[in-house]
């Protein structure tokens, strides 16, 4: 490691201010602190609320998120080894040579020959992510002449967990550098974004491509009623169309829902690991416990409420919220994107508001708007642009309510 560091530090010459590749200071910033500890820090502590910063912050998400990431891996082969089982083709011809190489089987018990499979198709997603938003933020870096922070980092882990296995990577590609241009670097960047980048990158996907993200294109292995076991839309997709009520949601069984074991966008199917990834951020305290408590009271308050009214021509107000907490993307938006200190409230009684509305929307965009079924996404993309003003009204009542104190 000594090595190392005086390597980077007669290189990084070069880069600084004055040094003939000066504009490209933030390329070499990037990697010299990610390997180690900026040379220039804070001598004084007085200032200082806690040991957190922006990149303590980013890597706890991300080991939040590795419940997610594995269920992704495990499930996403799962389906795949279960479509082959009964005599599908999910893997194009080069999956099949890497796979091959393996020597693995495709056994849907054997739980490496899962991990592996699943691995086939999350590692290009993830990488097409990771080399579309780094370009992006570098060349905004590059540009502002700022440095790269660590902001895109669990930005770069979501998308993949946020797109179905199938999806094509030149769409990853486009998507993530609108997701991460459009609702992040528009607005200067890390810390200032009124809208998570990662959303941002699922809508564009979601209304350019629908087919791909959620409709007929994504393949659901476990789907036996489909002749092929491969094609078809996902869950929610299927119910909105159909008008069904979670009695007719194809044999979907809670438990296996709650685990993770059903189709679906590769890391939002097990609301399992997003529980845990949650205990890991309230522990921290990263993750608000007031928003994500928000989201679930706001979402059984709701569903409640459509089932005591009821409907004789959409049966999907039948459905209890039990099944709206294990479905979609609830419970991966509730905990890793709901909760974003940046664009979620910053003051205790509006994180709880906050969530409670984007549970009450989410309800209501299923069941109510068959268009859309996910709601998760476009509940908390809207409520993200509300968030300053839930903070303006708190912040005021306390302004006054002191100075009526002091009056």
């Amino acid at each position: 490691m000594q090595a190392l560091r005086k390597i980077l530090d007669k290189v990084g010459k070069d880069f600084e201010h004055g040094g003939k590749f000066e504009r490209f200071h933030a390329l070499y910033d990037m990697h010299d602190t990610i390997l180690y500890s900026p040379a220039d820090v804070s001598k004084s502590g007085s200032h200082v609320r806690d040991g957190m910063d922006l990149k303590r912050m980013m890597f706890t998400v991300v080991i939040a998120m590795i419940p997610a990431v594995v269920m992704a891996l495990y499930n996403t082969g799962f389906q795949a080894n279960l479509a082959i089982s009964n005599g599908a083709q999910p893997l194009d011809a080069w999956q099949m040579t890497v796979y091959a190489a393996l020597g693995l089987g495709f056994d849907p018990n054997d739980f490496i020959a899962n991990v592996a499979h699943g691995l086939i198709w999350f590692a290009p997603v993830f990488a097409v992510t990771a080399v579309a938003g780094g370009i992006v933020e570098v060349i905004n870096a590059v540009v502002r002449k700022h440095e790269v922070n660590e902001g895109f980092l669990v930005t770069m882990f979501l998308i993949p967990l946020i797109c179905p296995a199938s999806i094509p990577l030149w769409q990853v590609f486009i998507a993530t550098i609108f997701g991460v241009l459009i609702g992040k670097e528009i607005f200067g960047g890390t810390g200032f974004n009124i809208l998570n980048p990662a959303l941002v990158t699922r809508a564009f996907l979601f209304f350019a491509y629908p087919a791909e993200i959620s409709g007929d294109k994504v393949w659901i292995a476990a789907d036996l009623a489909q002749a092929d076991g491969m094609s078809g839309a996902t869950w929610l997709s299927k119910a909105a169309v159909a008008g069904m009520s979670v009695d007719g949601l194809a044999n979907l069984d809670w438990m296996d829902a709650f685990i993770g074991f059903v189709p679906g966008s590769m890391g939002e199917t097990s609301a399992l690991a997003c529980i845990i990834g949650a205990v890991i951020l309230i522990a921290t305290g990263i993750g608000s416990w007031r928003t994500m408590l928000g989201v679930t009271v706001g979402t059984f308050a709701m569903a409640s409420l459509l089932n005591a009214i009821g409907s004789d021509t959409n049966p999907f107000f039948s459905v209890p919220a039990h099944y709206h907490f294990v479905l979609g993307g609830w419970a991966l938006g509730t905990v890793f994107m709901a909760t974003e200190p940046v664009t979620s409230p910053f003051t205790n009684t509006g994180k709880a508001i906050y969530g409670f509305l984007i549970g009450v929307l989410v309800v209501l965009v299923r069941v109510v708007n068959p268009a859309y079924p996910e709601g998760m996404m476009l509940a908390i993309l809207f409520m993200n642009m509300f968030s300053p003003f839930i903070d303006h009204f708190f912040v005021q009542a306390n302004i006054k309510r002191r100075v009526a104190r002091y009056a």
